[in-house]
């Protein structure tokens, strides 16, 4: 069964028919050709398929393409403002955060949105003060805590300590 969805990605509108078993993944790269979330396990395990849903970060390979009618989802090649990065792009530069880049993109949505959600007071398994009253800022987070914030995003080359610097170096500006 197909279905038309109308989403917003990267700040275009976009109306796209789908098999209505079609992942938001397959959505973006196949229908879309927006090709910076990639398919690395197709489990949700890498999170190299990454992307801000409404500000949310999700993994886009376990979920339908028709569950985010009139969503505003944003990928890597939308994070920044025309020519100018995003200061986690930019991070991720200046802290040489990739390797190979295959898991870069999910890595800097995933990063913005874990960042989001400690400015929010949302806890992690290591998050030793619970209330969110006394979280108000991403910048102080210790490393443990990006670590664990970030787990469930995988890098095969090792770049874990970079990466760790550059969203501490996000965080602080």
């Amino acid at each position: 069964m197909e279905a038309k969805v109308s989403l917003t990605v990267n700040g275009a509108e976009h109306d796209v028919v789908v098999d209505t078993r079609t992942t938001l993944l397959d959505g973006l790269r196949d229908r879309l050709g927006i090709f910076s979330p990639k398919k690395g396990c197709d489990h949700g395990q890498c999170g190299s398929c990454t992307v801000l849903v409404d500000g949310r970060r999700i993994v886009s390979c376990l979920s339908f393409a028709v569950s985010y009618e009139g969503s505003d989802i944003v990928t890597a090649e939308g994070l920044g403002d025309g020519d100018e990065l995003h200061d986690m792009q930019q991070a991720f530069i200046d802290e040489d955060a990739f390797q190979c880049g295959y898991c870069t993109p999910g890595q800097l949505c995933s990063a913005i949105g874990m960042l989001d959600e400690a400015k929010q007071g949302y806890p992690s398994h290591v998050t030793e003060d619970l209330d969110p009253s006394s979280s108000g800022d991403a910048s102080p987070l210790a490393d443990d805590e990006i670590r664990e914030r970030m787990s469930g995003n995988l890098c095969r080359c090792a770049a874990y300590p970079n990466i760790l610097a550059a969203i501490r170096q996000a965080a602080d500006r």
